[in-house]
């Protein structure tokens, strides 16, 4: 079985995030949904409350299980038998991030390779920085997020 990690914060939960998720499932038989719990982020919304966004987002999928994990990003892909890690790229300056951790990745677990994916061009823009914001401001984020995320990003909001 080829299992792959897609490890993220998730901060929340993107169609840009799920978008890549999907292509993922085009080359792995499993993913492994990654919320990374000490990533030096503040975040908007709790660990448990990540979780249950991403759950949701992924219900009616068999081959997608969301865990969280803290240190090493490629000891966890170890503890999930996975071969591979999914990283998804919107621009060049994502690019120069990732490469490094893959090359890092790579020295630290050679056997398990860093694969990237495009964002589709639609999606490009959307980040989870950027849709916290928009929906601070009340803007309307429906169409770059599912609709529990829109309305779990409004309570946040409107209860502060």
């Amino acid at each position: 079985m080829r299992i792959a990690i897609y490890p993220g914060t998730f901060d929340p939960v993107t169609n840009g995030h799920l978008d890549i998720l999907q292509r993922a499932l085009n080359i792995f038989d499993r993913v492994v949904m990654a919320v990374g719990v000490d990533n030096n982020k503040s975040t908007l919304f709790t660990l448990e409350e990540r979780m249950t966004l991403l759950t949701e987002s992924v219900k009616k999928n068999d081959r997608v299980e969301i865990e969280s994990f803290s240190g090493l990003t490629v000891e966890f892909a170890r503890k999930c038998q996975a071969g591979a890690i999914i990283r998804g790229l919107r621009a060049m300056s994502d690019f120069e991030y990732e490469f490094q951790m893959a090359l890092m990745n790579k020295k630290l677990a050679p056997d398990i390779e860093t694969v990237f994916l495009m964002t589709k061009n639609d999606l490009v823009f959307i980040s989870s920085s950027s849709i916290k914001w928009a929906a601070s401001v009340q803007g309307d984020i429906s169409e770059f997020v599912p609709i529990h995320v829109t309305q779990a990003l409004e309570n946040k909001f409107r209860l502060g």
